[in-house]
């Protein structure tokens, strides 16, 4: 008996497993909706502004390792989700987003709220399509899933017009399909790594770099056994904090433009880099031509494209983080790094990771503290200093996650990813780090927290500045502060060098937001003060809690390397 699309596509999301819907109606998805509404299988999401959906179902996807959907309607209700679809792409996040569309016989005719959304996103989507043909729309959502999940994970876009939602048609759901000139390499070529092995087992400084490919591909054991056997010390890109525990003998830190001194300096001396599941972006590498500068190099990466596309490297594997390092595992001994480790540490001791404890409470104080007061956690950052200070000072290990923004670098990202993390977990405490600038980018979504019981924890930095911008102004533009200044108004002098007695009083009162929405609220301006706030915060479990820090806004992230320099050239005071 035929059914018709929007009960397929119902039928779909069940035979899929999908539990969760991050959803905002429209006229083009009325009809989707109303057969959601039939159901109580799958909850529905009703956040409060299309961009705060798309990072929330991006939140429930990094946090359980689920597919996240989305539902939105035509015209701005699909283009908000654009800069999440990016986000996703950029970060290997599987998701699979569904888009109502004007009637087949409107489209192309500047209908109501028609866009062309396939067009507009397809170099930020894994696959995108419209749907023109009732009879392939269970195959077409099967595909989003498959395509969206294996290999390198990423978004997926279909679009679905009004008319194909109410058309009768098979009501067959496939169990598989066969994508034609879509083919997954999972395994690793034993030749290749066999060649990758002799480097590092001739190599006298061996360093490993594991970027986020090894959380996504949940390597992280695997590559901690490989490591302890080896004796081969480890950095990570930011993505990858997290690969082994922070708190690992081995591990050295993160590399980069905010990466540790110790870091950066094992990966200009190494002579044979391993690196496994990432993409060389430049905030990892620098000045391409003085990067790992002594080094062969080794790249293992379930995405061919990414292989030598920024670094030309010696030892090419096309491969999924798994399955090469359990290969090596079988082969793997002990190398004698003594001399090497120790220079390590040399360079540890020379320049530790660490803020001055003379100027009142920093960021590393709070961030410590965090350490102590959470034995299990999932850190949800946004972007800015916090987001860089949180990656230099939280300690991960397999209690504890580490979600941010990656490769787009995405302001408004943290509290609605943290509160689709909560939703996926909601038996695990979920931590919100973020600054007052990015916070005002998606705080509408509050109102979601509180409605679905997402009874997260939020840790909101302010320092009364976007700031990592305003320290870009301060180190390279003469402390000239440009539209960085939050608590700038129209009555302030013009060439204003920084916070002072006559600056007015600062917008909104974090507080009163946080009243006005039903969570619980607290200022914090002493360090005796921190952990007692972390510790009421814990107890608070009928309603999200905002803590709002205040820090000095002269806080800056060091160590720094400039953009487009070499790693060795760290601004480190």
């Amino acid at each position: 008996m035929d059914i018709t699309g929007r009960k397929l596509f119902v039928k779909a999301l069940q035979e899929e497993g999908v539990d969760t819907v991050f959803g905002y109606p429209g006229g083009m998805v009325t009809d989707l909706l109303d057969e959601l509404y039939k159901q109580d299988s799958i909850d529905v999401v009703l956040p409060r502004h299309e961009q705060g959906l798309i990072h929330e179902a991006e939140g429930y996807a990094r946090a359980t390792g689920k597919v996240g959907v989305c539902l939105v309607t035509s015209g701005p209700g699909a283009t908000n989700i654009i800069t999440g679809l990016a986000d996703a792409h950029y970060d290997s996040i599987p998701l699979v987003c569904f888009t109502g569309q004007v009637p087949l016989p409107l489209i192309g005719n500047d209908a109501f709220q028609e866009v062309d959304i396939v067009g507009m996103t397809r170099s930020v989507t894994k696959y995108g399509v419209t749907v023109r043909n009732r009879e392939e729309l269970g195959k077409i959502i099967k595909m989003a899933f498959q395509i969206a999940s294996s290999g390198k994970p990423g978004p997926v876009l279909v679009d679905i017009p009004k008319d194909i939602q109410n058309m009768t048609g098979s009501p067959e759901y496939p169990s598989h399909v066969d994508i034609r000139g879509y083919k997954i390499n999972t395994s690793a070529h034993i030749g290749q790594l066999k060649k990758a092995f002799r480097l590092l087992k001739s190599a006298e400084r061996p360093l490993i770099l594991a970027g986020g490919g090894i959380n996504i591909a949940k390597a992280n054991e695997k590559l901690q056994k490989f490591v302890e056997i080896s004796k081969i010390p480890v950095v990570t890109t930011i993505m990858g904090k997290g690969a082994i525990p922070t708190t690992h003998p081995l591990y050295i830190g993160n590399c980069g433009m905010h990466g540790k001194f110790a870091s950066n300096k094992a990966v200009s001396e190494c002579d044979v880099l391993f690196s496994i599941g990432t993409r060389f972006n430049d905030r990892i590498t620098g000045d391409l031509n003085e990067f790992a500068p002594k080094a062969k190099i080794i790249h293992v990466d379930i995405d061919t494209a990414s292989i030598s596309r920024n670094v030309v490297v010696d030892v090419p594997i096309v491969a999924d983080a798994n399955n090469a390092l359990e290969k090596l595992l079988e082969w793997a001994e002990e190398k004698d790094t003594k001399e090497w480790l120790k220079q390590i540490d040399i360079w540890k001791k020379a320049n530790p990771l660490g803020m001055r404890k003379d100027m009142g409470m920093t960021p590393q104080m709070i961030l410590e503290t965090i350490n102590q007061v959470f034995d299990e956690a999932i850190y949800v950052t946004d972007v800015g200093q916090h987001q860089m200070w949180a990656t230099q000072y939280l300690d991960l290990d397999e209690r504890k996650q580490l979600i941010t923004s990656g490769g787009l670098g995405t302001m408004g990202f943290g509290l609605p990813a943290a509160i689709g993390a909560k939703i996926g977990n909601p038996d695990k405490t979920v931590v919100c780090i973020s600054g007052d600038g990015g916070f005002q980018m998606n705080m509408q979504e509050l109102a979601t927290a509180v409605t679905n019981n997402a009874n997260i924890i939020i840790c909101l930095f302010n320092n009364q500045y976007l700031g990592m911008v305003r320290q870009m102004q301060q180190l390279f533009y003469g402390k000239r502060y440009e539209i960085t200044c939050l608590r700038r108004r129209k009555t302030c002098p013009l060439n204003c060098k920084g916070p002072n007695e006559a600056c007015p009083p600062y917008t909104p009162d974090f507080m009163k937001i946080a009243e006005s929405y039903g969570a619980y609220g607290k200022r914090i301006t002493k360090a005796e003060e921190i952990e007692e706030a972390l510790t009421e915060a814990k107890s608070h479990t009928d309603a999200p809690t905002i803590l709002e820090f205040l820090i000095s806004s002269d806080e800056i992230v060091l160590p720094m390397v400039k953009s487009g320099n070499p790693m060795s050239e760290m601004i480190l005071k």
